[in-house]
């Protein structure tokens, strides 16, 4: 999930590589985003690699 949000061009694509749909795709960048204390997508993949996460 994490891979698809830092390269999924449009949430749709990322939703649709996930298998999942649209609103529960968004509802997992949000709790991402949060559980990392980012303030953006970009700023979620720096932390996530500094974490290596990713």
């Amino acid at each position: 999930m994490l891979l698809l949000m830092c390269t999924a061009t449009k949430d749709e694509v990322g939703a649709r590589a996930a298998g999942m749909s649209l609103r529960t795709y968004r509802r997992h960048v949000s709790d991402l985003l949060a559980l990392l204390g980012a303030c953006s997508r970009a700023q979620a993949a720096l932390l996530a690699r500094e974490r290596g996460w990713v």
